[in-house]
């Protein structure tokens, strides 16, 4: 175990899971924390994902059922079976844990890159709108956070080819299905369109004319008494009528027009006919032996 005056050991012990409770001389906060990409600048928390008891376990469990049981109780997913959600975020903290195992990771960064990965997924999912690009940059500011010897701010706790492990199975694995995660996990959003036409009378809530029309008397027309006793009555105005006697208005104008514009080209035509064939009978009457007397 790092002594105490050791700086950086025991701010590395401070960011992941160290058993010392004391804080680190360095005074670095702990970037082992759930913050979104909208409030990660000047913010720290000193919540961990993995404590020591925690590794303790799943360095215990020696096969895959195991390790899922221990994940499942350790972030209270045990109806997995059940629950799509909680059997997704199941597979994504066992792969997580997999991929550290096999790349012999210790249990500092077996905790941060756990805790690296569930951050960007939290970030992903706190909203339904696109944030790829914002998750994204998260995620490089929490790699270079654990990958450059900076106290307090950050710490060498990853080496540049380790880096580029995290960076490329992240990106191959979680961004790669962004999408779906984001679908899983956020609410559906729907876009309701209420149309309003100018110089259109609002239409009143059902509601509201049931209220008024029990408390208030609408007073009635004679004619509309002698249409009531004799059994016919008009029909209601629609609140469209306005628009679709415009709508018609327009119509037939532009058909008025179409229809002039179709006569003047018929009467172009015909008037073009009627010369051509005038010119045709002037040179069909004309005689054909014409100026031969006149020759010697």
């Amino acid at each position: 175990m790092p002594s105490k005056g050791d700086c950086g050991a025991a701010q590395l012990q401070r960011l992941s899971i160290s058993a010392l409770d004391e804080p680190s001389p360095c005074g670095g906060s702990a970037w082992l924390s759930s913050t979104s990409p909208s409030q990660r600048q000047q913010q720290s928390s000193t919540r961990q994902y993995l404590d020591a008891h925690s590794m303790d376990l799943i360095d215990k469990a020696q096969t895959s059922d195991q390790l899922k049981r221990v994940l499942a109780e350790q972030f209270q997913l045990q109806d997995w079976e059940s629950d799509p959600r909680a059997a997704i975020l199941l597979d994504l903290y066992f792969y997580t844990m997999q991929f550290s195992r096999e790349h012999n990771f210790t249990r500092e960064q077996s905790s941060a890159f756990f805790a690296i990965v569930r951050d960007t997924h939290e970030a992903c999912v706190e909203t339904p709108l696109p944030n790829v690009e914002e998750c994204y940059h998260y995620l490089t500011e929490l790699l270079f956070c654990h990958a450059i010897r900076r106290p307090p701010f950050s710490i060498d706790l990853f080496s540049q080819e380790q880096l580029a492990l995290i960076s490329d199975y992240v990106v191959n694995t979680y961004f790669r299905h962004f999408k779906l995660y984001k679908y899983a996990f956020t609410p559906q959003v729907r876009l309701d369109i209420s149309l309003s036409y100018v110089g259109l009378p609002e239409p009143e809530p059902a509601a509201e004319l049931g209220e008024v029309g029990d408390s208030v008397k609408v007073p009635v027309s004679p004619v509309e008494e002698e249409e009531a006793e004799s059994g016919t009555t008009a029909p209601s105005e629609s609140p469209t009528a306005p628009l679709r006697e415009y709508i018609s208005a327009q119509l037939c104008q532009e058909l008025a027009q179409l229809r002039l514009a179709m006569e003047e080209q018929l009467r172009a035509s015909e008037e073009q006919f009627n010369t051509k064939l005038a010119l045709l009978e002037k040179t069909s009457t004309s005689p054909k032996g014409g100026g031969r007397g006149h020759r010697k």
